[in-house]
């Protein structure tokens, strides 16, 4: 692997820390409801754990409320047990037309509880980030130990590949500055 394949594989591996991040901040229930707290909620059609959002269309009728309406009509209670069994805390609403899922507003510890979740994330990605790094340090190391590359070299590439760390553990302090401050809106 030469040195600029290690660089690019490097700044793939840690978007994709931010991406998977950022995945999982949708996930988040905050006030308002949003189609992707859904994601993490799979039923079983046709032999195959499905998501929701792929058997049914999802709408917002109003800022705490989803409307999940299947396509097929037979898979409203399957859905309506998912949700049921799924940890998102809502009882669903089976109004003959659709499931209506409404949001309760969020209270102050629920807020803080979310917060520390956020914090926690956004810790795990940056540490991601500092994995990636190491090996990518290792890896340019080891060009330099079968003679491929010179020491400045090294010294080089450590450099480059620290600038991308600081890039991305940026990307990961604002991405989580954003979701805290939408779970902190009233």
């Amino acid at each position: 692997m030469s040195v600029n394949e290690i660089i690019t594989d490097t700044e793939t591996r840690m978007q994709h820390a931010v991406d998977a991040m950022t995945h999982d901040f949708a996930s988040y229930r905050t006030g308002r409801a949003t189609p992707q707290v859904l994601d993490r909620v799979h039923v079983e059609y046709y032999g195959t754990e499905t998501p929701i959002t792929q058997i049914a269309n999802v709408s917002i009728p109003e800022p705490r409320q989803l409307l999940i309406q299947p396509y097929e009509k037979h898979m409203t209670p399957v859905i309506e047990k998912a949700i049921m069994k799924s940890d998102l805390g809502i009882n669903p609403v089976n109004d003959g037309s659709g499931i209506r899922l409404t949001f309760p507003a969020m209270t102050e510890d629920r807020r803080k509880d979310m917060v520390k979740q956020c914090h926690a994330r956004t810790e795990q990605c940056k540490v991601s980030i500092r994995n990636v790094r190491r090996e990518a340090n290792d890896a340019v190391r080891a060009l330099e130990k079968k003679k491929e590359i010179t020491e400045d070299d090294v010294k080089g590439n450590e450099t480059k590949i620290q600038k991308l760390t600081d890039t991305f553990t940026a990307k990961c302090e604002e991405i989580g500055k954003k979701k805290e401050a939408e779970l902190l809106t009233v």
